[in-house]
């Protein structure tokens, strides 16, 4: 990998050095499965942070056109009353899942970014709370699956948190998410 140049493989180590947090184990095996070390995920989460605190760096979703090359997908989304622009990047690490951009039209403000179920792809059986295992599963699929779920405030910007209700749980499920993918659940708390 050239040092100067950033693109999908980098990309890939850069959410894993978030999930590498709260899941060392999966990580190490994504690592394998991409021939990269930790060294070399260090080095791309310390590139690409430098990139986005540089004033040469392109903002808004030109920052991610630049490093993963042309969208899979553009399309038109509408949360609440906002009308947004989601850009879709495949990761072959994730080959069921999305790297999705939320971007004002024209895309020069990011609002939100993490993975999301890709279209088509078959959506994870969600019944119980056993069923919500670390990398099972994205935001939207926990928040479909479990309802009502209500968003609690996150510790981290890469970061989620969802109150669930699932089923037979004694309370309400609190599961965390990095770059949009579940990280762990804690225990219920009550009602």
């Amino acid at each position: 990998m050239a040092p100067d140049r950033f693109g999908l493989e980098h990309f890939q180590l850069v959410l894993l050095r978030r999930m590498a947090d709260h899941q060392p184990e999966l990580v190490d095996d994504a690592l394998r499965d991409l021939g990269s070390s930790h060294a070399e995920l260090r080095d791309a989460h310390k590139r690409w942070q430098a990139r986005l605190h540089s004033r040469t760096f392109p903002g808004g979703a030109r920052r991610y056109r630049t490093a993963l090359g042309p969208p899979e997908s553009v399309r038109e989304q509408k949360v609440g009353d906002l009308t947004c622009e989601a850009l879709l990047w495949p990761l072959p690490l994730w080959p069921d899942l999305r790297f999705e951009v939320l971007c004002s039209p024209g895309g020069t403000a990011v609002w939100n970014e993490w993975l999301v179920r890709a279209p088509g792809a078959p959506a994870p059986v969600l019944r119980t709370a056993d069923d919500l295992t670390p990398w099972s599963c994205t935001v939207d699929d926990a928040a479909r699956a479990f309802p009502p779920a209500a968003p609690l405030p996150p510790d981290a910007p890469s970061r989620s948190v969802l109150s669930l209700t699932v089923p037979r749980a004694p309370g309400r499920t609190i599961a965390h998410f990095t770059w949009g993918l579940l990280q762990y659940v804690d225990p219920p708390r009550g009602g």
